[in-house]
Parts: structure tokens; sequence; C-alpha cells
């Protein structure tokens, strides 16, 4: 049941979409003012399409978080583009993000395409401003002007945090009147489990390059709180499709594995508010990013 508000009251739903690396994780979390998605430089790093809840006393802000739409070389590629575009439908914003350093391509050009068939209204942000001058993004905003028919553009650098509340108030202006759809103190819909398990993948993503990043997949199997001491006890499993990954990813005497761990371990304190005892395994499940009931079983994409 939702909260009864004023009837000047704004709420509903906005979806950031774009590229790979676009930023929308970035941002996202700049807006919460916290950590609720995994960051890294690395294509896939978003896997699941889920919901941060910003809530104002003048707003209750929804933002669909969506995989980068890319040329999918796989099934699981072709599972998160799905999630990633279905989030189009039925909401009330489409913010779709681009480089500012980057040259627009034939791939921003397909998104804005899909963007175009979708109703909500459609917000242009020109992100990453902190790494351009003034005249290369006017030359980029130029560029993407022509891509859709947009209602609004802004420009923002997550990492400085310069004019990310103005684009969280361009946001809310094309947002309908409306209840408190989800409680005041409710940051995201992500169960627990997922958190955890991205907190610790969004580490593999940071400590390895080629082909590792790609094919790991966690799962959390045990999560367990324990009063008398205030800790988390989770226990976790990392999988990789090959044996050759198993064994670098774990590292010679375990090293590597125990350094993702410290890591992973230090947000979840972060997040969690007490101590965490982490246990993490390594495993190998082959193929699994071509195989979409597998896909499925890690929750990736639709199967969130």
């Amino acid at each position: 049941m939702f909260d009864e508000v004023e009837s000047d009251y704004k709420s509903g739903f906005a979806t950031f979409v774009g590229r790979p690396n676009a930023g929308k994780s970035t941002l996202l979390n700049a807006i919460m003012g916290k950590k609720i998605a995994i960051t890294s430089s690395t294509a896939q790093t978003t896997r699941h399409r889920f919901r941060a809840v910003r809530t104002d006393p003048e707003y209750q802000l929804v933002i669909v978080d969506t995989p980068g739409i890319h040329k999918p070389h796989d099934a699981l590629g072709e599972e998160l583009n799905t999630s990633a575009l279905k989030a189009l439908e039925d909401v009330d914003v489409i913010a779709m993000l681009i480089d500012s350093s980057q040259p627009i391509g034939t791939g921003d050009e397909w998104v804005a395409r899909e963007v175009a068939k979708a109703s909500g209204s459609k917000i242009l942000v020109l992100s990453k401003t902190d790494l351009v001058d003034d005249a290369e993004l006017e030359q980029q905003r130029q560029a993407a002007e022509k891509l859709c028919d947009w209602d609004l553009i802004a420009t923002c650098s997550a990492t400085t945090g310069e004019n990310v509340e103005a684009v969280v108030q361009s946001i809310v202006k094309f947002l309908p009147r409306g209840p408190q759809w989800f409680p005041a103190d409710m940051d995201t819909d992500q169960p627990l489990e997922v958190i955890v398990a991205e907190f610790i993948r969004e580490k593999v993503l940071h400590g390895f390059r080629d082909e590792i990043p790609h094919a790991v997949g966690v799962q959390t199997e045990e999560l367990d709180y324990v009063p008398k001491k205030d800790l988390y006890r989770i226990r976790a499993i990392v999988y990789v499709e090959h044996e050759s990954q198993k064994g670098m990813l774990i590292g010679k005497g375990g090293r590597a594995i125990k350094q993702v761990g410290i890591e992973a371990r230090e947000d979840l304190e972060r997040l969690l508010g007490c101590r965490v005892f982490l246990d993490l395994s390594v495993k190998v499940k082959k193929r699994w990013r071509r195989d979409a009931s597998q896909i499925r079983r890690f929750g990736y994409g639709e199967g969130a």
C-alpha cells in the first residue's frame, strides 16, 4: 500500500539507457549518494535491470538502471540487450547517456532509434563532462542533438558531482503527479543476496583482464546475520567457464581470490554497517554464457 501524499506530489519511473561505459551506473550512484550499482570499465558490468528509489519531500523518483546496449556475441549478451530494451516500456522518462569524451558511433545511433520508438519523455544526458573542454562538449552536443527529438538536453559529471542535481531536476520535471509507490526508506529493489554477489563480481572486474571478467558469474549461497556478534556470515561461489580461468582467479597459494575477498568485504562492511565474514570459492560452469537456463539461474538480464 502506498503512502498518502499531497495532490501536487510527483512520482514516476525513469530509465537510464546507453552504450556500455556511458556512465549510467556511476550517475545512478551519484544521484543516490551511495554505492548501489557496481562500476568498471569492462563491458557488461551491469547485468541486472534493477530499480533505485530516491524519495524527496516533493517527489519520489524510481530509476531503472540497465545493462549497456551492445552488439551481442553470446546468449548472455542477447539477454542483457533484451533486458535493457524492455526497460524502455512503460516508463515516464528515458534518459539516454552519451559519453562526452567519445565519438558518437553507430551504436549510439542504434540506441537512439530504439529510444525514439518509446512513449516516455526523452532526455539526452551528455556524461563525463570533466573529460572534455567547453568546445569539445559543444561539438558533442551538436552531434547528439541530431540523434532524436529530445525533450531536454542535460550535461553532467557523475565523478565530480557537477550538474548531477540538475539532471535529477530535469527528470523530475517530466514526472506525473502521483503517490509514493515505495517506502521512503527504500533505496533499491535488489535483494541483498544479489547486491552481495555483484559487489564481489566488481572486484574481479577490477582485478583481472582478458576473458576472466566476462566469464565470471557470482552466486550468494549463504547470508546469515549473527546478532550476538553483529556480524554477517556470507558464503559465495565465483563461477568461471574454464579450468585455466579458475587457476588464474585463485592465484598462487590462493592469493588472488583472497585479495578479491578482502576488497569485497570492505565494501560489504560499509554497506551492511557491521563486520563481515566472507567465504569465497571458485567453481567451473562450462560455457554458461551460452546457456539461457544458466544465465537465468544467475539472475542476469530478464532472469533478474
